[in-house]
């Protein structure tokens, strides 16, 4: 579901450093403690409606991996007033579109439909908030369906093996080392009461946030939910996310994956850095200005030394994933032009990133950087649906509803200083993993 950003040339007019000027964003709580977010758009006569859940892949249960995915698919397996298939059809019948997706720390589900069904949409959601019904006659085959996806777009794929294996690698004893679809030897086991127990744990309102984007009042909203969330009771106490912290590194790793359908060999990095969570006041936003510097696009340090003046990169590329509840990762990746290995280009890599500690961030840079993020950031405002997912995502990972609105605003006052400090505390080798990509080894003649 990520997207990437491609970086342009900054305008000339710098965009708003605020996101006050977008929409008119109102939340409000339940009395069972469900959490509503309204975001106000009324340029087509459409709604976004999505329910997150406070638990994704790192709260399974250890030795059930999986099953926060598998439960996302379990949650269209209907309930006793709606068999399976019914919520489907009715949202294919009104023209709508729907999906659902678990990530390390959240499950949601949404749908997209004309403005008028809003309520029919509310109705159906809130009863599998609770109303969910399983038989293992349904389970088993949609356990075989879990394996096939994972047996597809994991097993046979030499890049997702090596994500996989460089996740394990560097989260040693933090559940973010596991995959979020699980270990196949653990889906093969999760039976319907794991199931029903993991559901009956985290599928209650006071986990959960109600996200309505498109043309709707705050007062509208309200009524609707009070009239079909708001007669969920709460399942007990609000679930508590106990999850074992990540110790100290001190050895770099490094992974390989030889597979012989691999064509275009691949070296990544994965460094261990904190999240904007879990972060000090002002060094996430350091490490988002830092990805952006290093590896933001074809204008990037990393790309405009490797791949374009010295030629010995097709590609190259940074990432930092700070929306997480904990410690996260900062990718660094290049792809190899023809003659040149991997252990050439990481050496290549580690040069460019020595010679940016001693040579700093001029300006320029530095304002070209922050200009694009935050224009990124206001251009996301054209979209109720990404809005939808940018809010739920960072409520879902204990930031707030000011958090992202004066994200621009802390972008903008990120400064060349913060910058280095940041690169020379979390881009330590010795909390970083290296991956290798590589085609089959040749067996010796």
């Amino acid at each position: 579901m990520d997207s990437a950003l491609v970086d342009q040339k900054a305008s000339a007019v710098s965009p708003p450093k605020d996101l006050e000027s977008g929409p008119n964003i109102s939340s409000f709580r339940l009395d069972n403690g469900l959490e509503v977010v309204v975001i106000p758009d009324h340029r087509a006569p459409v709604v976004t409606h999505m329910v997150w859940y406070r638990n994704g892949s790192a709260d399974d249960p250890p030795g059930k991996s999986g099953i926060a995915h598998f439960l996302e698919h379990l949650m269209f397996k209907g309930t006793a007033a709606h068999p399976q298939g019914e919520f489907s059809k009715v949202i294919a019948e009104l023209g709508g579109q729907e999906n659902a997706f678990t990530g390390n720390d959240y499950t949601a589900y949404f749908q997209r439909v004309a403005k008028q069904h809003l309520p029919v949409m509310m109705a159906f959601e809130a009863d599998r908030m609770t109303g969910l019904q399983l038989t293992d006659e349904v389970v088993a085959p949609e356990r075989d369906v879990v394996l096939e996806e994972r047996r597809m777009h994991c097993d046979a794929d030499p890049g997702a093996q090596l994500g996989e294996a460089m996740q394990a690698a560097l989260f040693t004893h933090h559940p973010y080392g596991t995959p979020i679809i699980g270990w196949a030897h653990e889906i093969e086991g999760l039976s319907r009461a794991d199931a029903l127990a993991y559901y009956q744990r985290f599928y209650t309102p006071q986990n959960a946030v109600l996200i309505v984007a498109g043309d709707v009042e705050p007062e509208e909203v309200r009524r609707l939910a009070e009239e079909t969330y708001g007669k969920i009771k709460p399942l007990g106490e609000t679930p508590q996310r106990r999850r074992p912290k990540e110790p100290p590194q001190l050895a770099r790793r490094t992974v390989t994956v030889n597979d012989e359908k691999v064509e275009q060999p691949v070296w990544q990095r994965c460094y261990l850095t904190p999240s904007y969570r879990t972060a000090a006041p002002g060094e996430a936003e350091a490490l988002e200005v830092l990805a952006h510097i290093l590896g933001g696009g074809q204008t990037s340090l990393l790309y405009r030394i490797l791949a374009v003046e010295e030629r010995i990169a097709a590609a190259a590329g940074a990432q930092y994933m700070g929306t997480t509840l904990d410690d996260t990762r900062f990718f660094l990746y290049a792809l190899p032009a023809p003659g040149v290995t991997l252990e050439q280009l990481e050496q290549a890599v580690d040069r460019v990133l020595a010679q940016f500690l001693v040579d700093g961030i001029d300006e320029a840079t530095l304002e070209r950087a922050k200009t694009r993020l935050i224009a990124d950031a206001v251009y996301a405002q054209d979209s109720q649906a990404m809005l939808a997912r940018w809010y739920g995502a960072s409520l879902s990972t204990g930031l707030t509803i000011d958090d992202v609105k004066q994200w621009p605003a802390r972008i903008d006052a990120v400064g060349a200083a913060a910058v280095l400090d940041a690169a020379k505390k979390h881009l330590d080798r010795r909390k970083a993993v290296s991956g290798f990509l590589l085609p089959e080894e040749k067996a010796a003649a």
